[in-house]
């Protein structure tokens, strides 16, 4: 299901895939994509502690919903302070396709001995729950602290694919989970992880398949 590319418009279908669980829950890997274009009920922020936008995929989600995301997040802020790595709140979705935005904010990598893979953990597994308590059914993943934050795209992925297939196989609302990847490279990264997931727990009750066009 994962093959070599061989060239950039074959390569990016042949890296298209999804995991397939025996209820019918699914994990899609897709990329290059843009995540302020994502349908899903809610789409997840790279967010800074401040919640009050900053590079990236945070600015572009800012930008592409409007103000009703910052206002919900001032008001956020004004109620609990900045938010700590690992955590995560959810917003309006202003002018995104995406009904909600949860925001959560990825560890800034040092050395990986700072409990940087439990915090990077906590960012899928605590935005599952969220969307899961507001009965949604679908959420989309960037690929969190990969970028200004520093953490090793392999090192994330793994955590990612991991975390994110536990916390699906418990949600009683959530269905489905897309990681929607910037870049080819990034998405062969996750796309690898997935598969190598899946080859060290065999047991674990998902099988891959390459996603429909």
């Amino acid at each position: 299901m994962i093959g070599k590319a061989i060239g950039p418009h074959k390569g990016v279908q042949e890296f298209k895939i999804r995991l397939v669980s025996e209820a019918d829950k699914t994990m899609e890997f897709d990329g290059p994509a843009d995540i302020t274009r994502e349908t899903s009920d809610a789409i997840v922020n790279a967010a800074n502690s401040s919640l009050l936008g900053g590079g990236g995929v945070d600015g572009a989600i800012h930008h592409a919903g409007g103000p009703e995301i910052l206002a919900d997040c001032r008001r956020i802020v004004s109620q609990i302070g900045s938010l700590s790595a690992g955590a995560a709140v959810i917003t309006t979705g202003g002018r995104l396709a995406a009904r909600h935005v949860i925001h959560t904010v990825g560890p800034v990598y040092h050395d990986g001995k700072h409990g940087e893979a439990g915090k990077l953990a906590s960012c899928h597994r605590e935005s599952i729950r969220i969307a899961d308590e507001q009965g949604l059914r679908s959420i989309s993943f960037p690929a969190i602290s990969t970028g200004a934050f520093g953490y090793p795209i392999a090192d994330a992925a793994a955590v990612a694919v991991s975390s994110t297939a536990v916390a699906l196989v418990s949600a009683r609302h959530v269905d489905k989970v897309r990681f929607v990847l910037f870049d080819l490279e990034t998405l062969r990264t996750y796309a690898l992880a997935a598969k190598s997931f899946l080859h060290n727990d065999p047991t674990f009750p998902f099988r891959i398949e390459k996603a429909p066009s």
